[in-house]
C-alpha cells in the first residue's frame, strides 16, 4: 500500500442522498478507509454541492452553493472522497463553469486536484485494488453509472475491487453502459421513460442470474431499488462500498 508508513489525511464528502438515504454506507466508507490506514476528517458543515439547482438550471443558486463547498473544503489540503460519481464529477468537472477565468480559478485547481471517487481512491491514490477481509457469497452484476463512466472515467476499477471480494463471482449483463433512468429531475419529469429504462436496466440484471446488482453511484441504486421492490425482483441493488465493507 503506497505511504503506508505515514496515514493519509481524508475530508470525506457525504452525498445529500446517502445522508438522508443511505447513511450506513458512509459509514462504511469511513470503516474501510480507517482499516486501510487513512485519517477520516468530517467537514460538519458541509453542503450539497449544488448538483440539483446545476442541472435544474438554476445556476445563479447553484454557483453560491459550489462557493460555500469550494471555500470549505479548501481550508486545509487534505484529500476529498466521495462514494457517489455524481456528486465527484460535479465537483470536478461542473465547477469549472463557475470558477475557471476568475479569482477563484487558482483556489478552484488545488481543490480539483484532491477531489476522489471512492473508488479511485483506493485504487490510483492508495494503489489498493483489494480490501481485506471483504467477503459476500453469491453472483453480482455491476451497472456502470453515467457520471462514474462518462464523466469521471470509471470502468474496470470498480470491477477490480470486486474481482478480490472472497465468494463473489462478477457477471456482466448486457447494456451495462446503458442508463438506469435516475437522471435527477429527470425521473420527475419523464416518469414513464424513466421507468421503462429502469425496467430495462433490471431485466438485464436478473437475466445473468446475480444476487446482487452493484454500483458507485447511490442515486442509481435509489432508482433500482424502488423498481426491483415495486415489482418484487429477486436481486439486491448495493453499493460498492457496502459490498467491501461485507464479511469483516
Amino acid at each position: 500500500m503506497k505511504n503506508a508508513q505515514q496515514a493519509l489525511q481524508v475530508e470525506i464528502f457525504i452525498p445529500c442522498f446517502m445522508d438522508q438515504v443511505y447513511p450506513e454506507t458512509g459509514f462504511n466508507m469511513v470503516k474501510i478507509l480507517d482499516k486501510l490506514g487513512c485519517k477520516v476528517h468530517y467537514l460538519s458543515n458541509q453542503t450539497c454541492c449544488g448538483q440539483p439547482a446545476y442541472n435544474a438550471g438554476f445556476f445563479d443558486d447553484a454557483k453560491e452553493v459550489a462557493l460555500k463547498f469550494l471555500n470549505d473544503f479548501s481550508a486545509n489540503e487534505h484529500y476529498i472522497v466521495g462514494p457517489t460519481a455524481s456528486c465527484v464529477g460535479m465537483l470536478r468537472n461542473s465547477y469549472e463553469h463557475f470558477f475557471v477565468g476568475n479569482e477563484h480559478e487558482p483556489l478552484f485547481r488545488k481543490f480539483q486536484a484532491r477531489v476522489f471517487e471512492f473508488t479511485e481512491f483506493l485504487l490510483q491514490v492508495l494503489e489498493v485494488d483489494a480490501v481485506p477481509g471483504a467477503e459476500l457469497k453469491g453472483i453480482a452484476t455491476y451497472h456502470d453509472s453515467c457520471s462514474a463512466l462518462r464523466e469521471c472515467g470509471i470502468k474496470e476499477g470498480p470491477r477490480q475491487l470486486l474481482s478480490h471480494v472472497k465468494g463473489l463471482k462478477l457477471v456482466e449483463m448486457a447494456d451495462t453502459e446503458t442508463c438506469c433512468g435516475f437522471g435527477g429531475t429527470f425521473a420527475v419529469k419523464f416518469e414513464q421513460i424513466s421507468t421503462g429504462m429502469a425496467a430495462q436496466k433490471t431485466d438485464n440484471a436478473t437475466d445473468t442470474g446475480a444476487d446482487f446488482l452493484i454500483s458507485t453511484d447511490s442515486s442509481c441504486l435509489l432508482q433500482l431499488d424502488g423498481y426491483t421492490r415495486k415489482h418484487n425482483k429477486a436481486i439486491k441493488p448495493m453499493h460498492i462500498v457496502d459490498v467491501l465493507a461485507s464479511g469483516w
